[in-house]
């Protein structure tokens, strides 16, 4: 029998798990998780409220359906049929500018813009601004050794004010990171790619946009997918597959050392306990995964811990519909960093998902945290922070119904300059510990598609050394 201990027990772990018992033959799999619940991040609030319910997310509310193996997950464990996209009849987003919400222009291409007439009817950017941006269309790519910041980058094809008005805060909203220390190869390589390719961001954004005109986004006619009652349903389905499959999962379980032997791993657990096992991944943060693995491979281990993260925060708010003020006519607001604001983003979430709310009544939620920026850690403050947030933008002063807050310690891994080598050394590393492998979203993508994929790779990696070593004892 193949061994297989897996720690950590989020998305990325529970789907190494599942993925272990669909594709490595005659496998065991021990899940471990030091928390109290599966699914890490994913965290659905069901809120019975006036005869329906309140859908409140406390970490990711919603996966994005261009990147395939969450769509794929979802059909394989039979919530295809359940997944739900954006409202399609108020798309509005808007950018929080000089204290006034003003709508994202149209014709944004994998965040570039590539609508003319909306940019200059845009008062998000001055015309002196939009004649900056109209150079990209001249500019000749410029020849770059290394990796370079998204911020450098967008501010040299599109200009500064372009960048910290538009840009910024749409991948803010993404990584909560600093755009100047964020490495465009590790968060959005396309960028460049379009420059390379066709001389200009705008003009490449252009023929993307009238490449993929007409076409679905993997069976859904909306790009943000979720399920009926939350993402939750997606762990409760990894579970419910991972119990019926015989495996040993373990809550409230925190690993302290992992040591290697001849053949496989020990795994030490705080009670003392000593579990052993064929092969290991490690689901946990790149941090985590450094502390265990320090006494194993220590510059492994340091390159690991070496790569950032920031802390975060969600705060879900509901409110029956007359006491908004303002018509929540959009999916939410996003904030830039020059705005100073306390909050980085706010989502309508009865708007965005309205399922998500019963009728004639709100869910909105504001994000706090973002990279440089301390906030407050405890859940009066981040209360009241938010309700100040929802006062200043949209008039909001009545007390909400119901609050729920979700503060996430070290969460947001930052993809800065130098992410690609630290990824280079890592795999490295690697090449020493065949039988090791990690996931997470520390590595080469932060959403829950690419926490699925990196724990479907993990397997993989598994399942190539197990097959090796048949092949090497049948010659």
């Amino acid at each position: 029998m193949n061994r297989l201990i897996v720690i950590g027990g989020g998305i990325a772990g529970l789907s190494a798990a599942y993925y272990a018992y669909r594709n490595i033959p005659d496998v065991h799999v021990t899940l471990i998780e030091a928390g109290s619940q599966w699914g890490g991040k994913i965290i659905t609030d069901r809120v019975p409220f006036d005869d329906g319910h309140f859908i409140i997310e406390g970490g990711p509310d919603t996966f994005l359906a261009t990147k395939p193996w969450g769509v794929a997950l979802c059909k394989e464990l039979g919530l295809g049929e359940r997944l739900h996209g954006t409202n399609p009849n108020n798309k509005n987003t808007y950018v929080l500018n000089k204290g006034r919400l003003l709508p994202l222009p149209d014709g944004l291409a994998m965040m570039i813009p590539s609508d003319v007439p909306s940019i200059l009817r845009s008062r998000l950017i001055s015309w002196l601004g939009k004649a900056r941006m109209g150079l990209d269309f001249v500019q000749p790519a410029k020849a770059i050794n290394g990796d370079e910041s998204l911020g450098t980058f967008v501010s040299r094809r599109l200009g500064r004010e372009a960048y910290e008005n538009l840009i910024e805060p749409l991948m803010s909203g993404i990584y909560a990171g600093d755009g100047d220390q964020l490495s465009l190869a590790s968060t959005f390589p396309y960028l460049r790619d379009l420059e390379t390719k066709y001389g200009s961001l705008a003009r490449g954004a252009l023929q993307m946009r009238k490449q993929s005109n007409g076409k679905a986004v993997q069976g859904s006619r909306s790009a943000f997918l979720t399920p009926t009652t939350g993402l939750a349903e997606m762990v409760e389905a990894l579970v419910q597959k991972l119990v019926s499959s015989h495996a040993d999962l373990r809550l409230n379980t925190k690993v302290v050392r992992i040591t290697q032997q001849y053949m496989g791993f020990d795994v030490q657990l705080e009670d003392g306990t000593v579990l052993e096992s064929d092969f290991l991944i490690l689901a946990t943060p790149a941090y985590v995964s450094g502390q265990l693995l320090s006494s194993l491979n220590p510059q492994l281990a340091f390159t690991l811990q070496s790569i950032p993260y920031a802390s975060t925060a969600t705060v879900s708010l509901a409110y029956h519909i007359c006491d908004v003020p303002r018509k929540l006519d959009g999916y939410g607001y996003v904030i830039p960093r020059r705005e100073g604001r306390k909050a980085l983003a706010c989502t309508w979430t009865s708007t965005k998902f309205p399922h998500r709310a019963p009728e004639e009544y709100a869910l909105i939620r504001v994000f706090v945290g973002r990279a440089g920026q301390d906030i407050p850690w405890n859940e009066t403050e981040l209360l009241e922070l938010a309700k100040e947030e929802l006062k200043l933008t949209i008039g909001v002063t009545a007390e909400p119904l119901i609050a729920r807050v979700f503060m996430w310690d070290r969460a947001m891994p930052q993809y800065n300059l130098g992410h690609p080598e630290r990824l280079r050394r890592i795999d490295d590393a690697l090449q020493h510990h065949p039988d090791l492998a990690l996931a997470g979203n520390g590595y080469r993508g932060i959403g829950i598609p690419d926490c699925i994929h990196s724990g479907e790779l993990a397997v993989e990696r598994i399942f190539k050394f197990i097959h090796a070593n048949v092949e090497h004892a049948t010659n």
